[in-house]
């Protein structure tokens, strides 16, 4: 599934394709995704501005004039694929298209159907049901290693499992989580109320560089990820542990390598002479 980097690359796409133009052709090519899409969905859509994009953990929010916003989720597969004039012919899993005013076309294709789309008043955005209760975002300059910190306080999962819960954090999964932690040196077992103080701010940073790094490159295409112009993300050539079992530390060169376990169900890749 897309990550931070990920849904915030195409968010940027979208940003130079759609921010500030006006949609004057909509058709939905089915009655739901994971879910139904919203009542008189295309009408609700057709003729409005889009005013802003923004992103929150895994979501898209795209502001339209008309005071409501266009939620996004991508699912496993979903992709945003920018174009220009109305396509001739549409892929089979090109389940919503959108044209705007100068001729930009922006397809959302989804092959296993696990995106979702909705509408909902701006002002009551953040009370939607997939975005309630979710955690402070990592890349806002207010997530600090005290904020980590207090959210680690008397939890005794594994740290791991703590990155991964969208309670605590925004939008990090499993392939960030590993990398940031090799990154800080910490254990993906470490219990998480041990990570405080100077080892908490350590971790922030290393979350803070490794999504950024990943944003620059385009995010990470294993699968499914690609970026607006269809091309592939590129961080994948820089995984340092995610992937990479039983090869060679790329910081102490260990002969034991690069170890993998599963742990909450997901795969966890880590060095053990590195990370404690």
């Amino acid at each position: 599934m897309p990550e931070l980097p990920e849904v915030e690359t195409v968010r940027r796409g979208l940003v130079l394709a759609l921010e500030g133009k006006r949609l004057s052709r909509v058709e939905v090519r089915r009655p739901d995704l994971r879910r139904p899409f919203p009542d008189r969905f295309a009408e609700r859509l057709k003729g409005r501005r889009i005013r802003s994009l923004r992103r929150r953990a895994k979501y898209l929010l795209l502001g339209l004039d008309s005071g409501e916003d266009w939620l996004i989720h991508l699912g496993m597969s979903g992709r945003m694929l920018v174009g220009q004039g109305w396509p001739n012919e549409l892929d089979a899993h090109d389940h919503v298209i959108v044209g705007a005013e100068d001729g930009t076309v922006v397809r959302f294709n989804d092959a296993r159907r696990f995106g979702v789309m909705d509408l909902v008043a701006a002002s009551e955005a953040d009370a939607h049901p997939l975005l309630a209760g979710i955690g402070p975002e990592p890349l806002d300059p207010s997530f600090d290693g005290s904020a980590l910190a207090k959210r680690l306080a008397g939890k005794s999962a594994p740290i791991k499992a703590a990155l991964l819960d969208q309670r605590v954090v925004a939008g990090i999964g499993n392939i960030y989580a590993s990398e940031a932690l090799f990154r800080a040196g910490i254990s993906p077992t470490r219990k998480s109320r041990t990570v405080q103080g100077e080892r908490a701010a350590k971790l922030v940073t290393a979350i803070k560089r490794v999504l950024n790094d990943a944003i620059k490159a385009g995010g990470s295409s294993l699968r499914d990820h690609r970026q607006t112009s269809g091309e592939l993300g590129y961080f994948q050539h820089s995984f340092a542990v995610y992937g990479k079992e039983g090869k060679p530390c790329p910081a102490c060169r260990s002969k034991t390598g690069i170890r993998a376990f599963v742990q909450s169900g997901r795969s966890t890749f880590y060095c053990a002479k590195c990370q404690r």
